[in-house]
């Protein structure tokens, strides 16, 4: 089989979905956005888990529109807070949900901290569901780095500009796209999911 089905990603946020198009881009699997789709509501993300978040979001939306769904859940865990904001990493500043809210929080808990931990990392937990809503690909990836007390960058969205990757001296703000795209959380998953999801489109 040469022509892979389409799927769905169930997310809204029109940056994670256009690096998720870039990733599978290679493999000319199309991919629609679930915004492209009327009648489908938002899931609520009532899981104590990334991996748990991610399952929701890929059955939910799979059995609503029959397709096969992709669906991942990230977020960013800092050492010194418990691991927090975890799976609360969207809305870690309140609703509605903001990227600067969520950032000003995060250096404010710290900054409570004496000479805080700020070790960090990254986790995407990634999964497919089939049109049954079975979840037939399972993958997560990491990216290890630390917080930093003053922004740098304007690329990414989230924490990027607080996130510095040690090994490469800069933070997810300051890389380049195409630099992020092969070391991110996101990338790293997905390394691992995109052969996984292929093997099994071509059994169909």
């Amino acid at each position: 089989m040469t022509d892979f089905p389409s799927v769905v990603l169930s997310s809204r946020n029109h940056k994670k979905i256009g690096e998720v198009m870039e990733l599978l881009a290679p493999w000319k699997i199309q991919v629609q956005g679930v915004q492209e789709f009327d009648g489908v509501e938002d899931v609520e993300e009532t899981g104590t888990t990334f991996a748990e978040n991610a399952d929701l979001k890929a059955i939910t939306v799979a059995r609503k529109l029959g397709r096969w769904t992709i669906a991942e859940d990230s977020g960013l865990c800092v050492v010194a807070l418990g691991n927090a904001p975890g799976v609360y990493s969207a809305r870690y500043g309140g609703e509605p949900s903001s990227d600067a809210r969520n950032n000003a929080k995060l250096l404010a808990e710290l900054a409570r901290l004496q000479d805080p931990d700020r070790r960090a990392f990254y986790v995407c937990h990634a999964v497919l569901s089939d049109p049954e809503g079975r979840i037939r690909v399972r993958t997560e990836g990491r990216c290890h780095g630390e917080i930093l007390a003053e922004y740098h960058g304007n690329h990414g969205f989230g924490y990027d500009p607080l996130f510095l990757v040690p090994e490469y001296h800069q933070t997810f703000g300051q890389l380049a796209p195409a630099v992020k795209r092969h070391i991110s959380h996101r990338a790293r998953a997905f390394e691992q999911f995109i052969p996984q999801m292929v093997s099994v489109f071509r059994s169909l």
